[in-house]
């Protein structure tokens, strides 16, 4: 168990910085690793989906999904890496918290999440969030503590269920994982289905209350 953790952890690592070097890098770099990454998000989620509808609505809400991603890069840098690190963390405290406590399942639609996990989630989320805070200024004014609290709550909290529904269409697939691209994780939509839905709510969020 401990080496499946570690290859995860790498892994996650790995994938993060390569993330974070096109993000702050900018311009045409970052749409061409945005385009790059869209492309196979876009082959995995059509061995998912179960018809055409489906396939066609995935289609367009994962362009949807990495539109934002780009658009709140434009408006603020800082925000969305509190935002990534916010969905990073939550998936490394429920994966290494569930596997290390166990306990009882969560939900039958991904037979490995455990309330343990859900809570290690919570927990990282809210670590790594206000380890940022403390150490860069996020959006150059004073948040209220609430506010951050609330915030990162809900990221975590959207982060975890985008995990959930991906796991639902690999359950009607009857697919472990969405494809083989990366040790530990398996497919590039394993370890991005919930930022995909964490990155367009940051957007709408931040669109409408800040």
């Amino acid at each position: 168990m401990k080496n499946e953790i570690l290859k995860r952890l790498i892994t996650a690592i790995l994938i993060s910085l390569i993330s974070f070097f096109f993000i702050v890098l900018g311009n045409y770099f970052l749409i061409l690793f945005l385009l790059i990454t869209l492309s196979i998000s876009i082959f995995e989620w059509k061995s998912l989906a179960s018809n055409i509808y489906i396939l066609i609505i995935g289609f367009f809400y994962l362009i949807f999904s990495f539109s934002t991603f780009y658009l709140l890069r434009d408006i603020n840098l800082s925000f969305l890496i509190f935002t990534l690190l916010i969905s990073i963390f939550s998936d490394i405290g429920g994966y290494i918290i569930g596997k290390l406590f166990k306990g009882p399942k969560l939900t039958k639609i991904s037979p490995n999440k455990t309330y343990s996990g859900m809570i290690g989630s919570y927990l990282f989320s809210f670590l790594i969030g206000f380890i940022y805070i403390k150490f860069f200024d996020i959006y150059n004014f004073q948040l209220h503590v609430v506010f951050i609290v609330f915030y990162i709550f809900l990221i975590a909290s959207i982060n975890q269920l985008g995990d959930l529904l991906i796991s639902y269409f690999k359950r009607l697939k009857k697919a472990n994982d969405t494809g083989n691209l990366l040790p530990g994780h398996g497919g590039l939509l394993d370890r991005i289905d919930g930022m995909i839905f964490s990155i367009p709510s940051s957007y709408l969020f931040y669109m409408i209350l800040i």
